[in-house]
């Protein structure tokens, strides 16, 4: 490892007990609740009423933004954990083993995807956006200690300037 490495800031880190956790916390949380409202409610009515094809796109885009969102609550306790001392960081290692923040892929290109309700597509998009966020902190923060900063071929400060921008939710 470089002398830069030894003597760079984790931002990730600080992040994940920061204020910018807090919010994003409270972002990931209001957004299952408005999922669960709306697929409760106003989808459940717009759903009925979809083309066949649309109609099965539905049923299976629905049950993977259900998946999606409770895979990142999941993290999101773990860490919120973590920050007010309920679990250790070994033991959020243990359970994160089972959360799952990879892709489910979304192919918007569907027959039926433009037939979905925009504001069903809106929560998909939403939901996508902040698992990236969420799936960049966690693996800035659970790196492996045997590889703690990019290697010297990569380009650390992008790196770092990609967690800020995560980290405080800009594009």
């Amino acid at each position: 490892m470089s002398e830069l490495g030894l003597n760079t800031i984790s931002f990730a880190g600080r992040a994940a007990s920061s204020s910018q956790f807090k919010t994003l916390y409270a972002e990931g949380m209001a957004l299952v609740e408005e999922t669960a409202s709306y697929l409760d409610g106003q989808g459940r009515a717009a759903s009925k009423v979809l083309p066949r094809m649309a109609s099965v796109l539905y049923a299976a885009e629905s049950m993977r933004l259900t998946t999606r969102l409770m895979q990142m609550a999941s993290w999101l306790l773990l860490q919120r954990a973590v920050n007010n001392g309920e679990m250790t960081r070994d033991q959020v290692l243990s359970e994160k083993s089972k959360v799952r923040l990879d892709s489910f892929n979304v192919d918007r290109h569907a027959p039926g995807w433009l037939d979905l309700p925009e504001s069903f597509r809106d929560l998909v998009e939403r939901s996508l956006r902040l698992q990236n966020r969420v799936a960049l902190l966690d693996r800035e923060i659970y790196r492996p200690s045997e590889d703690p900063m990019p290697h010297d071929n990569e380009n650390s400060v992008q790196a770092q300037l990609n967690l800020l921008k995560t980290a405080f939710n800009t594009n």
